[in-house]
């Protein structure tokens, strides 16, 4: 854990179980914190990640009742990697199956990156069904954010060295198809293929992510198996903007209107530019954005972990964020 990060103490979930939501897949997820607390739904990024203990420790065990779940297809749901019915209105249909499986009638929607765009997808179809929103490091899902992450014009220009690594393992990257032809890698029968498209991703986004600290290449069987499963997925959405796109996330935002909502971003975000963060905000009137002083897109740098969990806090709080300083 990096130092000075202001979470709370692990603590193991309340409970935890696999919900069949048909198609042939089985979500993952778990209740932690108070069961009499503020219901926040949890919305992990990616796609294709999943959601890790350390996600359960941004939110006050005695403050809210947490939810986290694993998407279609990724972490502990299964078929990992399935990408078969396997859509962004399929996993806002989800959302819907979760919260009346757990019974619960409103709840504060959280997400990040990914999550983000998914959170103001199911907020915007189900409004009286959300309490508001903290949307960390948005991801908009257009074509001007692909371009962005996996073009030699956008981060490839400020990373240069991790860029040059990326052209390397992908010839196509320099060409400025480094997308297309890692998803045909993952989306093929060629298991050597997928790894080495998958291990190059992964270097490549911990490189933008986190440029001081690249990732290593995963090395034993089941490390790399999880791997191209979260990449498979990954793949698998970004090839059709996740189903949304641009346009249709900035709708879905008009239609939260009078949704108590706060917007994160790092002012140091490279996978997630902070007009991605103003856009939304134009889009929903009466929402509040915060840009942070040196945070990245990592949800737990010290700067954007103390803002989140301010957030939070001030939400419950007082149930609006009215009175949250913007800035």
């Amino acid at each position: 854990m990096a130092p000075n990060v202001p979470l709370f103490p692990p603590k193991p979930p309340l409970a935890h179980g696999l919900l069949d939501v048909g198609d042939g897949h089985r979500l993952h997820f778990e209740r932690c914190g108070n069961p009499d607390g503020l219901p926040v739904l949890f919305l992990h990024g990616g796609p294709g990640s999943g959601c890790s203990p350390r996600h359960r420790q941004f939110f006050d065990p005695a403050r809210f009742h947490v939810v986290l779940f694993d998407q279609r297809g990724c972490g502990r749901s299964t078929p990992r990697g399935g990408c078969h019915a396997n859509t962004t209105r399929e996993l806002v249909e989800d959302i819907e199956r979760l919260r009346l499986h757990l019974g619960i009638e409103r709840w504060l929607v959280f997400g990040g990156s990914w999550g983000a765009a998914l959170a103001v997808a199911w907020c915007g179809a189900n409004p009286d069904r959300c309490l508001g929103a903290i949307l960390r490091g948005s991801f908009l899902t257009g074509q001007a954010d692909l371009d962005w992450f996996f073009g030699p014009e956008g981060a490839g220009a400020i990373c240069t060295e991790a860029w040059s690594t990326l052209c390397a393992a992908v010839p196509e990257a320099a060409e400025g198809r480094a997308l297309a032809a890692l998803c045909a890698a993952l989306a093929g029968t060629d298991t050597r293929a997928a790894a080495r498209a998958a291990q190059a991703w992964a270097v490549w986004e911990e490189a933008v992510i986190a440029p001081a600290r690249p990732a290593p290449p995963a090395r034993d069987a089941e490390a790399l198996g999880a791997l191209i499963d979260k990449y498979r997925v990954q793949a698998h959405y970004l090839a059709h903007r996740c189903f949304l796109g641009e346009d249709a996330v900035l709708e879905a935002a008009r239609r939260m209107a009078g949704i108590p909502t706060a917007l994160l971003h790092g002012r140091l975000d490279l996978v997630c530019r902070a007009r991605n963060a103003q856009r939304l905000h134009q889009a929903l009137p009466g929402s509040r954005l915060r840009l942070i002083d040196g945070a990245g897109h990592n949800p737990f740098e010290p700067e954007m972990a103390r803002a989140l969990m301010g957030a939070l806090e001030h939400f419950a709080l007082q149930g609006d964020f009215r009175r949250w300083p913007a800035g």
